[in-house]
């Protein structure tokens, strides 16, 4: 069964984004290639192994797949981390599960943000991804608020093809994503 925003990215954003931007092959359309759902925990040295299975725990649950640790780089003596500790959590989505997800981000969670005008339009990085920062990670409906043990904030990047901001934007845009000043999209 194909994902109800691949559907949309096939017969709504591609048509848009030729037309827009003249593009002559159905190839440089830009398109998704993968997002990164990323959290550090900044826990003391005792309870920072703790933090980071909860972490993977979470990450899991929102995203339907397992997350890896991540570990340091550097050693830092005023956090009293070492070099090889666990740090933090992440999972990279791809095809389908990555579409699912984007969709419940779009169409469930963000809407569930406290006092929610839209997404910045100003967090892309110059080469067409966007990076989103999420502070409760208890707008997730696949959260039980009974069960939650610590409060988790995570960066959610969404990686493009697209070759500058504004083709990234659009291609967002026309997917649902709710930027703030942009009139709303029923995309999704």
């Amino acid at each position: 069964m194909t994902p109800t925003l691949l559907t949309t990215y096939q017969e709504k954003a591609v048509p848009a984004l030729r037309e827009k931007f003249g593009y002559t092959n159905v190839h440089q359309v830009p398109k998704i290639e993968k997002v990164v759902v990323n959290c550090g925990v900044g826990k003391a040295e005792a309870e920072r192994k703790q933090a980071v299975q909860d972490a993977l725990d979470e990450i899991g649950l929102i995203t339907g797949q397992r997350g890896v640790a991540t570990i340091a780089k550097n050693s830092i003596s005023n956090f009293k981390l070492r070099a090889g500790e666990q740090v933090g959590a992440k999972v990279t989505l791809r095809g389908d599960q990555m579409y699912d997800f984007l969709l419940r981000l779009i169409g469930t969670a963000i809407p569930r943000i406290r006092d929610f005008r839209g997404v910045s339009a100003k967090a892309f990085d110059g080469r067409g991804n966007y990076t989103l920062g999420v502070n409760d990670h208890t707008i997730f409906p696949e959260i039980e608020l009974d069960k939650v043990k610590r409060a988790l904030g995570f960066d959610i990047c969404v990686v493009t093809s697209a070759k500058s901001d504004e083709e990234a934007l659009e291609l967002l845009h026309l997917l649902g994503m709710p930027f703030r000043g942009r009139e709303k999209n029923a995309a999704a």
